[in-house]
């Protein structure tokens, strides 16, 4: 079976057939407002446009309604603000960031997952653990994993060959990572360098790929459970920040500076690096786009393999009456289902987020033609929840703006580390027993 034919295989339309149509008068229609993190008219608006037209053919009485509002920071600053004045135009619900959680809680904007389940669990202890761990506090699940995803290692296949390396396999621990960096850099000149051995991103949220180097040299969380503390100048942040400044400074392997997330595939596809690491929601991209073979592989482990969680999960804010709680609760198991999640994952290159989903017909014959797809979902038995905590924007910005002065060379790594947890400490002391 063709690729696009599992496509044409979507869970929406499995259960469009499955599930029996509520009969429903306009009038009687629950109109659902959800926040949604991209620009409108990107190919990702619609897919999730085509899921709520499906959502609402097979449930008449419900209407979900995406209203996409820009970037994942900017989906939080506008359901905040709008919950804030209330009003007809406040979102109901929400995809937002799995690590926003306790800005959320602490603006008293959310209903627990548990408690629109009404005991009944079951369904939301069948997602995948990893995806879970930033998904609960408080002894309660407050949002669904959705559109989630890990980094890896991404590499071209015919640069390996071309520098004598097996192309079929991806380094498997630093030093190798490093090593094979150095033989697939090419120099025009002593002062120009065509193709970098490497590129991991730096740019708008550079803490969460560096996190994965963070985990992989035993500093497994950023931050506490509780999300009250952080662990930014420990030696093993420390140490795997000299490690990522030392590929471009020492090594020579990786530009020097601040590498930007968004043209570091477009650099992939041109052969201006041979190796990147990205999240897998670039995977359908890349596989688009890359002129060449390509793989992909977990990330490089040093003292033991890792890698962050990431992305989005669905929220339900507490200005929905009962009965808008219960639609919500409706779309949220529908489009999470085993089914539609493993059409997400097919179509966007997310990981799908429970074992159901992998183990799905479709998802298992996409896996058997295109193995990459699993990758993410093998790492997740070594991946680590990403940094969060209270006031989560005002650390990630400390956290980030240090390691930018690491990496631009305006400070060495344990200064500006020590720097930024101090910040965070002044930051988040007061949510402290």
């Amino acid at each position: 079976m063709q690729r696009r034919d599992f496509l044409k295989l979507s869970a929406a339309s499995a259960l469009t057939a499955a599930l029996p149509a509520r009969r429903a008068h306009a009038a009687d229609v629950i109109e659902l407002p959800m926040y949604y993190p991209v620009a409108v008219g990107g190919p990702i608006a619609k897919i999730m446009d085509g899921y709520a037209a499906a959502f609402h053919k097979a449930n008449p009485d419900v209407r979900i309604r995406p209203i996409y509002t820009g970037s994942y920071q900017d989906t939080t600053i506008k359901a905040l603000t709008a919950l804030r004045g209330g009003g007809s135009s406040a979102p109901k619900m929400a995809v937002a960031l799995a690590v926003d959680i306790f800005t959320y809680y602490d603006q008293d904007v959310l209903v627990a997952a548990d408690d629109l389940a009404k005991g009944d669990n079951a369904w939301l202890n069948a997602f995948y653990p990893a995806f879970l761990a930033n998904s609960r506090m408080n002894d309660k699940t407050w949002s669904v994993p959705f559109q989630r995803s890990t980094p890896v290692l991404y590499w071209n296949k015919a640069a390996f060959k071309a520098a004598g390396l097996d192309p079929e396999r991806a380094p498997s621990d630093w030093t190798e990572m490093q090593d094979y960096a150095r033989r697939l850099s090419r120099t025009h000149n002593a002062k120009s360098i065509t193709e970098w051995g490497i590129q991991i991103p730096s740019s708008g949220f550079p803490y969460w790929l560096f996190q994965g180097l963070a985990i992989e040299n035993g500093q497994a969380r950023l931050a506490s459970v509780d999300g009250t503390r952080t662990y930014f100048d420990s030696a093993e942040t420390v140490g795997a920040l000299e490690y990522m400044v030392g590929l471009a400074r020492k090594s020579k392997v990786m530009p020097a500076g601040i590498i930007n997330w968004g043209t570091t595939p477009q650099d992939f596809f041109k052969g201006r690096c041979a190796m990147m690491w990205t999240t897998t929601g670039n995977l359908t991209n890349v596989r688009k786009h890359a002129p060449f073979p390509f793989g992909v592989g977990m990330l490089p482990k040093h003292k033991r393999y890792g890698a962050p969680t990431g992305g989005g999960n669905l929220y339900v804010f507490n200005n929905t009456t009962a009965e808008e709680r219960t639609a919500a609760l409706r779309f949220i198991r529908w489009v999470t289902a085993p089914e539609q999640a493993a059409d997400w994952g097919m179509r966007t290159g997310y990981v799908a987020t429970s074992p159901a989903a992998w183990n799905t017909d479709a998802l298992k014959q996409y896996v058997s033609g295109f193995s990459q797809a699993a990758v993410a979902r093998d790492q997740l038995q070594y991946a680590e929840p990403e940094l969060s905590t209270h006031e989560n924007q005002r650390v990630t910005k400390v956290f980030n703006d240090a390691l930018e002065a690491a990496l631009t060379g305006q400070k060495p790594s344990a200064a500006a580390l020590h720097e930024a947890q101090s910040k965070a400490d002044a930051i988040l002391r007061r949510y402290r027993a």
